[in-house]
């Protein structure tokens, strides 16, 4: 597709409500912190400690909706296909973020896996996902983050299988890519990262390997949905699965 991230996101204003996957093909996307002031500088350093799971692409003023180091018109109450508001520990999905903002919000980016598939299409490389209009599975493993203050967890990936004969090349150019997660960090069994069943992902759909293919597994955002959750945090919100903020910013 070649729509700009301003057009995906004015398509979101308009009644969007699908998948990110595929859209604005080389605009980076995001994954979607937003939580109050007072733990927000916690949860940067957890970020910058683990910039593999949570590239840090951009933070937004207290109060202020806006990234315009991001994209041009861009508010993060209303530029998303869809958000999880989480109050107490309970998960909700909402359209939007109009009536859950308050002032002493602060709204977090953190780079996302889909920002690299331009780079990876133009290779002529095969992206199943895409073909099929699904992010993949994602998985908690055994790996622990390095925790900063309240937040820690484990490390999150997302899987993705790729013919053998691409694997190198999946690598070396995704390893260019570091708003994108980079290089894999893992190949081949589960096992070695504590997944026990990739027929069983903790989100996403299902996506076993065909024959000739291997499983490709990249360091994901969602690990700072788990440091969240692990928190204690009251309140806060999150892009909803799948549904990514659309910067304007090019990858590669």
């Amino acid at each position: 597709m070649s729509e700009s991230g301003l057009a995906f996101r004015q398509l979101v204003r308009g009644g969007y409500r699908g998948l990110s996957v595929g859209r604005a093909r080389g605009h980076v996307q995001a994954n979607l912190v937003v939580l109050p002031a007072d733990a927000a500088k916690e949860f940067v350093r957890f970020c910058e400690e683990n910039p593999a799971a949570c590239p840090l692409l951009a933070v937004s003023r207290k109060g202020d909706p806006r990234l315009p180091e991001l994209g041009l018109d861009l508010d993060v109450r209303t530029d998303l296909p869809g958000y999880m508001l989480y109050r107490d520990g309970v998960a909700t999905p909402v359209e939007h973020l109009m009536a859950a903002w308050r002032k002493d919000m602060v709204a977090v980016a953190i780079g996302c896996w889909f920002g690299a598939e331009a780079a990876l299409s133009r290779a002529g490389i095969r992206m199943r996902h895409v073909e099929l209009g699904i992010q993949g599975p994602l998985f908690r493993t055994w790996i622990p983050a390095v925790p900063a203050g309240r937040f820690g967890g484990n490390l999150v990936v997302s899987m993705r299988p790729f013919a053998q004969e691409d694997v190198r090349r999946v690598s070396f150019i995704t390893g260019r890519l570091p708003r994108s997660h980079g290089a894999p960090v893992h190949r081949g069994h589960a096992a070695h990262l504590g997944i026990l069943d990739i027929e069983k992902p903790d989100w996403g759909e299902v996506l076993l390997p065909e024959p000739g293919e291997e499983c490709l597994f990249w360091a994901c955002g969602l690990t700072a949905l788990t440091a969240l959750e692990a928190s204690g945090l009251p309140y806060y919100a999150t892009h909803a699965p799948g549904c990514m903020l659309v910067t304007d910013l090019l990858e590669g």
